[in-house]
């Protein structure tokens, strides 16, 4: 029996746009299963949209069965879209972290958190009239409290928002949306955390 995964998240997780092979947990499931680790596909919960807290509330009506041999946990992009303070984000997420960890078995080493992209880069984001140099600010200071927190959690975090705004403004790398990923920018998602999930899910101490 192949070890299970739980991927938490919004619409970065759930794929929005793509198909189900193409979102980043099931493309990282499928690259450490060929690099001979039995990572099944994800039980994904997750939602466009949602909030720290829609997150914690959506686990709660899952009510998904624990322990499970490795989480992830993208969320927070929403929090800074629709303005909300950064210090309720600290709270709530270091709430959701205390989740991700108790599903997986208490082991902070078999959790991963992602950071979210920076939506200002894409078509979506040069169209929206919105302050492109303040949703840069913000979504650097989210991702820093994200880091912060995972870190003195004992979580690996992998930064991926270089990867959006190197990419962002390519067509290929963006669901026909103009805002999410297409599972090509999913793709540099899965590739840089394989190691750190090939790392963590290779530790049986």
């Amino acid at each position: 029996m192949g070890l299970s995964y739980l991927a938490l998240g919004d619409s970065y997780t759930i794929g929005e746009a793509v198909a189900v092979d193409g979102r980043w947990p099931h493309q990282l499931a499928a690259a450490l299963r060929a690099q001979g680790i039995a990572l099944g596909d994800p039980q994904t919960i997750a939602t466009t949209g949602w909030t720290t807290d829609e997150l914690d509330a959506g686990i709660n009506d899952v009510a998904p069965q624990l322990p499970f041999d490795f989480v992830s946990l993208l969320i927070g992009v929403n929090n800074q879209y629709r303005g909300r303070p950064l210090d309720e984000y600290q709270v709530q997420f270091q709430a959701l972290l205390q989740r991700a960890i108790g599903f997986a078995g208490g082991r902070a080493d078999r959790v991963l958190v992602l950071s979210f992209p920076d939506w200002g880069t894409t078509p979506y984001g040069a169209g929206s009239g919105r302050d492109l140099g303040q949703i840069e600010l913000e979504t650097d200071e989210f991702n820093a409290a994200a880091e912060v927190i995972s870190t003195q959690q004992g979580v690996a975090f992998v930064d991926i928002t270089d990867i959006s705004r190197d990419t962002g403004a390519d067509p290929a790398m963006i669901a026909e949306d103009g805002l999410h990923p297409s599972a090509r920018m999913y793709a540099l998602w899965s590739a840089r955390a394989l190691p750190v999930a090939a790392h963590l899910l290779g530790r049986t101490d």
